[in-house]
């Protein structure tokens, strides 16, 4: 399965691209301890260790694409695959996160996104 979100902050991509793969700002811009590092071929954990995955590709201030996967995933399931694009637009900027190979049950994680990323980022970038 596989699904597209839409989210537009009140930042700059390079804001959002920063704190996305920083430690310090992972855990504030989510409120979950996240260990995260900004090269490619490094492991990441996000959530307090419910995520975890590793940065396939990673194009400064508009894309980056990570392996995924939460701790609900079965030994036999693949990780599955998240694409971030970094949009600017007048002021804000649009961020696209299309999430791929999620197991058949994983229609969860849509609000999950939504809850426990996009609705705390938007608090956080509004200062």
């Amino acid at each position: 399965m596989e699904f597209t979100l839409k989210a537009t902050f009140n930042t700059t991509a390079k804001q959002i691209y920063k704190a996305w793969l920083s430690t310090q700002g992972h855990t504030k811009m989510t409120g979950g301890e996240a260990f995260v590092s900004d090269k490619v071929g490094d492991s990441f954990s996000a959530w307090d260790g419910y995520i975890k995955g590793e940065n396939l590709i990673l194009e400064p201030y508009h894309r980056i694409v990570q392996s995924w996967r939460s701790s609900n995933f079965k030994e036999n399931e693949e990780d599955s695959q998240i694409e971030v694009t970094l949009l600017e637009k007048e002021g804000t900027t649009e961020l696209t996160l299309i999430h791929s190979n999620v197991p058949e049950d994983g229609e969860h994680y849509i609000q999950g996104w939504q809850v426990h990323y996009f609705d705390p980022m938007k608090s956080y970038f509004e200062y």
